[in-house]
């Protein structure tokens, strides 16, 4: 199975502890003896560039394989490193525990030096024709496609259920009607018409159930939403009668007389008295109380 990483880093967290660790240790010296070079995935490998693709690497189950774009290098250490396999430039590593990483380090030194003579001299190799050498197709590398997960919507079960109520009811109804349009009418017929109308009240009572929970349910919050009334220009509210009362109250209040205003009340008021009294004693006639 082709992995579906974008990054080596997401490729070498999806392998086991063990596969991980190796490869991990060739990535990083490849990334250190060939300076400039450009890691990529590609096709499910490890890809290492530098002015095309140097170096691929693929981890298999229980082993893992360092691909190599110049020939020419693997044939000369074909000698020295195990599981050589010059024709296709490829080298298959059993044991990932014992890794001659000081042999793998001289392949990867030889191999800059000589793409960089091939670019020198404008022999570089295509992408083409390096999967070719390394028996690597590209229909079967390939990434595979996204996979598109489709949400499944499980209906409302209420909706079912009134769905089923509206059916069983059409198909009562229906038979009545066939009943009584097919001209076989019997002394029960009334009766029967009587029956399928009453099973089809019978069966919208779960319907109608329904409709009425839905509305009591709904009532409570839309009485929590509603927003109080705003009070009408013309109405004061209690905080605008107090100043009002208050100044009603202060004026009502009569102010406290002086002693001196006192006095000359008083004695406006005892002049006003005597006056009547000292004309009757001068006409002789009794003053008339008014």
């Amino acid at each position: 199975m082709v992995p579906t990483a974008t990054t080596v880093g997401a490729y070498l967290r999806d392998l086991p502890p063990d596969r991980r660790v190796a490869m991990a240790r060739v990535c990083s010296m490849i990334r250190r003896s060939a300076r400039g070079v450009r890691e990529s995935m590609r096709y499910g490998l490890a890809f290492y560039e530098l002015d095309g693709p140097l170096f691929a690497l693929e981890s298999g189950k229980r082993h893992m394989s360092l691909y190599v774009a110049e020939q020419e290098v693997v044939q000369r250490h074909k000698d020295v490193i195990p599981g050589v396999d010059p024709e296709r430039s490829h080298i298959r590593f059993a044991d990932l525990n014992r890794l001659p990483l000081d042999v793998v380090e001289k392949i990867v030194r030889d191999s800059v030096t000589a793409r960089r003579s091939r670019v020198q001299a404008g022999q570089v190799p295509t992408q083409a024709e390096l999967l070719k050498l390394w028996n690597i197709k590209e229909e079967a590398a390939a990434a595979p496609p996204p996979v598109v997960r489709i949400p499944v919507v499980r209906p409302n079960t209420a909706v079912v259920d009134a769905f089923e109520t509206a059916t069983t009811v059409m198909r009562d109804m229906m038979t009545v009607a066939f009943d009584m349009a097919s001209g076989v009418i019997e002394a029960t017929t009334p009766q029967r018409i009587r029956t399928g109308i009453s099973r089809a009240v019978d069966a919208t009572a779960p319907t109608r159930a329904l409709k009425t929970a839905v509305k009591a349910a709904a009532k409570p919050s839309a009485r929590k939403t509603a927003s109080k009334p705003a009070a009408p220009a013309g109405k004061k509210t209690a905080g605008a009668k107090a100043p009002a009362a208050a100044a009603r109250k202060a004026a009502s209040v009569k102010p406290k007389a002086t002693p001196a205003k006192a006095a000359a009340k008083k004695a406006a008021k005892s002049a006003k008295t005597s006056a009547p009294a000292k004309a009757a004693k001068s006409t002789g006639k009794p003053a008339r109380k008014k």
